[in-house]
């Protein structure tokens, strides 16, 4: 029944490709929150906080059946690093968010052996308010979006519509003349302004 399907979708969809391509086989989210980071910075000027992509911790990873079919229990130890700056964007120093424990049920279907499943992480921080400095700490708070996904890599049939077109030209960098500028500039007022009668 299946083939007579993919069978009939070929015949009206003409343009069909064949791609290899990432699938998320399930996905889930959650969020974290740390009221109070603490940093020391020295005596530094600070600029801002910069957060790098969160990611497991090697080694970690622990993959467990369950009681419900294609679901399993997912465990592991989620890092994010970032970085304290000053003013010009200088790296002040890099630390650690404190480690996110992750203990889930997420859908993991039943595969062949050679067929592997990637647990993938992805995060976006923020900080909350605006960070406090009492000498040479740094306090700050920090919410934390998660988002949890299966993968693997599957070929799938997609319509196509052919290759990309042609990017346009490229723009080469000039640097500006400001002579060229100037040669356009509106012409200023040479003389004071008159009292008008």
């Amino acid at each position: 029944m299946a083939e007579a399907n993919l069978r009939e979708i070929i015949r009206q969809q003409q343009d069909v490709d064949c791609v290899i391509v990432d699938k998320v086989f399930a996905s889930c989210q959650q969020r974290e929150c740390f009221p109070q980071v603490e940093v020391n910075i020295g005596d530094n000027a600070f600029g801002r906080i910069r957060f790098r992509p969160g990611f497991i911790v090697p080694n970690t990873l622990i993959v467990t059946d369950t009681d419900t079919p294609n679901f399993r229990r997912v465990r592991f130890t989620l890092r994010i690093p970032f970085q304290v700056l000053d003013p010009n964007g200088n790296i002040i120093t890099e630390q650690f968010l404190p480690d996110i424990l992750k203990d889930i049920i997420i859908y993991l279907p039943d595969a062949r052996d050679e067929f592997e499943f990637r647990i993938v992480v992805e995060t976006a921080s923020e900080v909350l308010s605006t960070p406090i400095r009492n000498g040479n700490t740094l306090t700050f708070p920090v919410g934390v979006f998660i988002i949890i996904k299966v993968v693997g890599t599957v070929q799938l049939l997609i319509p196509s519509f052919g290759y990309c077109p042609p990017p346009p030209e490229c723009t080469e960098f000039s640097p500006t003349d400001v002579c060229e500028e100037f040669e356009y500039a509106d012409f200023p007022d040479f003389f004071p302004p008159q009292l008008e009668a």
